[in-house]
């Protein structure tokens, strides 16, 4: 039967429920990174984080990982038992940072396909020697730590010596009816506890050779005889709680009860079991001993059986009545699954030609005939928009996820970055519970990590440089996210050097950028600082590992155009520099405006507008460039004619036949004149294919009802 049991799906949790396990775990780090010591919940954390690790990595085999958790594990287990003091705590964190970057890396390996054969042993030893350094009181010990020295996991099964000092524990555990692979999940907690055991017994037995006792275990839950030395706090504190694990009943016994193997009930001496036995010998044999006795019973009121988990001791208190765990009202628990990004990606894609069709349908010419009563379908047709709407809301807040992974990435950056670079620096998150698409967060994460590594290469400088020019703060670098008319707003800011105006347009000059009849007051702070957007352009003089070569910024750029977003760069000479992202909220679906220009159909996200207006010839002001402007309300307004704009034919060239909308992006206002308004209309975005030039003023496509296709309007590149 082993050779029939998946592990596909097995290695699949291992590395989802790892995954979550370290990006928990650099958080919790990155937390304290600037404190004197980590905290006791925090040691307690990293100890069960470690320990959760080793033994899902000793399941499946991958030795090298299994022995640098054990050895990170050691550590914190002396620091949670001992409480040392003077523990160099920097040192402390940059050992935890390392081992989760190894493991990181294995588990990636893992993850293409490859072996995992990262060689642990340098880290290992960094580790065995901060551990002998700790229990030294500080200082390098001279001894070796072999205590420390990671073994190979042994046999589970111990010879059962109890002892004067031995406890005996009858343990049952539920599992959530929706947990997948039962079975491995309770061969972890076997593999936990085998730490403290000195006999343990279990059932279902066959845990990773019969796939089917996932069921049994679901449905009747997974008991474990145990004897050991330790309280039974101790016990659940290595069984935990979890989102597999619903509830674990504990009930401590004497040797004589725990000798009836798995009856959780009879509470008569029984004879001499040998617990070598199989858990199906031993229950056989209290079967026949039940079966002797069933004459006798049949005599006495019959009273309900006690059954594992029916049973947990509130208080040991004499005269206090234990109470039972099933009399407590059962909570309401959120159940979660995890799903393939890719099936998600499809589902949204189905629902994007979902609404196309539903388009196509309501704006069908058949519908147009005169005379026809449209009452029933109107609202059968009401019903299907309201159905499909709500369709798309529930799907997309499916794939919004939080910013707050991406930002602790950019926290391990700042804090990697200032260490080799001898900077004191702080780092600060503001908003990052802000949640966006998961692709666009897959296509911000690399701009990102440029414009924070550049924040505290080129922004932030020295500590010897800010003493000297009087900054007594130290140096500051801030990752703040909000939401705002349908975009993201990502800003890095630091209170560094702040760009070199002057610097930028000589580098600028000699590389030929500028315009030759263009003097350089002429150039707006906004356009200088555009410059360093370029390929090739830095004004770094010296190459160093993080920047200086050119590259970076222009990728920052492309990528972030890619997805409709712009990049913008404000900066104050000697106080720091803002990086602003501004991208859309989703790549999916929008409300937009269909409006027409001659025989073309565009659309402009609903959000943008702020008013549709008729003007009159008389309210235009026409510049001898062929600027064109008009007074509203008395205010100037730019004005573009998208007709002219994009050079199309038979458009409305009059602005008393045509209609004007206002359009406003970041408190910047101008009028757009277009033919005339078709109607408000959700709309599916589909990117511009890559064999078309890039349009400014575009940033995507759509089908609309009548099978035609439609551009859709950038505003902020046409503001621009």
């Amino acid at each position: 039967m082993a050779g029939d049991f998946n592990t596909e799906s097995m290695l699949d949790m291992y590395l989802f429920e790892n995954g979550q396990l370290l990006e928990q775990l650099q958080e919790t780090v990155l937390e304290q990174k600037d404190a004197d010591c980590f905290d006791e919940d925090s040691i307690n954390e990293i100890f069960r984080t470690m320990h959760t690790i080793k033994g899902s990595s000793g399941i499946m085999m991958f030795d090298n990982i299994t022995a640098v958790s054990h050895k990170l594990e050691d550590v914190f287990f002396y620091l949670r038992e001992s409480h040392p003091d003077n523990v160099p705590h920097v040192e402390l964190v940059e050992h935890v940072l390392e081992v989760e970057d190894f493991i990181s890396n294995e588990m990636e390996k893992i993850r293409n396909g490859e072996t995992a054969d990262g060689d642990a042993t340098d880290i290992i030893a960094d580790l065995d020697k901060f551990l002998n350094q700790i229990k030294n009181g500080g200082a390098e010990g001279e001894g070796p730590a072999a205590e420390n020295v990671h073994e190979e996991p042994k046999h589970f099964y111990i010879a059962p010596v109890a002892t004067a000092a031995s406890r005996f524990y009858k343990i049952f555990i539920h599992f959530f009816p929706e947990t997948e692979m039962a079975n491995v999940h309770a061969y972890k907690t076997v593999y936990a506890l085998k730490e403290i055991a000195e006999d343990i017994l279990y059932s279902p037995e066959d845990l990773l050779t019969d796939e089917k006792c996932s069921e049994t275990i679901i449905k009747e839950g997974f008991r474990i005889l145990l004897q050991a030395q330790c309280s039974e706090e101790e016990v659940r504190e290595l069984i935990g709680v979890g989102y597999d694990i619903e509830k674990v009943d504990v009930f401590e016994c004497d040797a004589n009860q725990f000798l009836l193997g798995f009856d959780f009930g009879d509470t008569e001496p029984a004879p001499q079991i040998d617990l070598e036995s199989s858990v199906e010998v031993i229950e056989a044999k209290q079967e026949a001993k039940q079966a002797d006795e069933a004459k006798a019973e049949e005599k006495k009121p019959e009273t309900p059986k006690i059954t594992p988990g029916d049973f947990v001791i509130q208080s040991k208190e004499p005269g206090r009545q234990k109470k039972l765990a099933k009399d407590k009202p059962k909570g309401e628990k959120a159940a979660f699954i995890s799903v393939n990004v890719s099936k998600m990606d499809q589902l949204m894609d189905l629902i994007g030609e979902l609404v196309i069709s539903e388009s196509v349908v309501l704006q069908s010419s058949d519908l147009k005939v005169p005379g026809l009563n449209l009452d029933n379908f109107n609202k059968a047709a009401a019903q299907l928009a309201s159905i499909s709407t709500d369709l798309q809301n529930v799907i997309m807040s499916m794939r919004m996820v939080p910013l707050t992974n991406t930002f602790q990435k950019m926290n391990r950056i700042v804090f990697d970055v200032s260490r080799k670079l001898g900077k004191d620096i702080e780092f600060v998150m503001v908003g990052d519970s802000t949640e966006v698409d998961k692709n666009i967060i897959e296509h911000i994460s690399d701009p990102l990590m440029h414009l924070v590594r550049n924040a505290v290469d080129h922004g932030i400088e020295t500590n010897e440089e800010r003493a000297a020019s009087g900054k007594t703060e130290k140096g500051k670098v801030t990752l703040s996210a909000k939401t705002e008319a349908g975009k993201v707003w990502i800003s890095v800011e630091d209170n560094g050097t702040g760009l070199d105006r002057e610097k930028i347009l000589a580098k600028a000059r000699k590389q030929g950028i500028l315009e030759d009849n263009k003097p350089d007051f002429a150039y707006t702070d906004k356009e200088v600082y555009q410059f360093i957007t370029l390929p090739g352009f830095s004004t770094n003089e010296q190459v160093t590992e993080y920047s200086g070569r050119g590259v970076g910024m222009d990728v920052v750029v492309q990528n972030i155009q890619a997805i409709g977003g712009a990049l913008e760069i404000e900066s104050t000479p000697g106080c720091g520099s803002v990086m602003s992202l501004k991208i859309p909220l989703t790549l999916a679906i929008i409300d937009g405006i269909v409006m027409e220009v001659g025989t073309s159909s565009f659309v402009m996200e609903t959000g943008v507008i702020k008013q549709f207006i008729r003007v009159k010839e008389d309210m235009m002001i026409h510049e001898p460039n062929g600027d064109e402007f008009v007074m509203i309300r008395g205010d100037c307004f730019p004005v573009i004619r998208l007709g002219n704009w994009y050079g199309l034919e038979e458009y409305q060239e009059s602005v008393e036949d045509g209609v004007m909308l206002i359009l406003e992006v970041e408190d910047r206002k101008i009028c757009l004149l277009v033919d005339k308004l078709v109607g408000e209309q959700e709309i599916v975005v589909k990117p511009i294919p890559s064999y078309i030039k890039k349009v400014k003023g575009l940033s995507g496509c759509t089908q609309l009802g009548d099978g035609s296709i439609a551009l859709i309007l950038d505003a902020p590149g046409l503001v621009e």
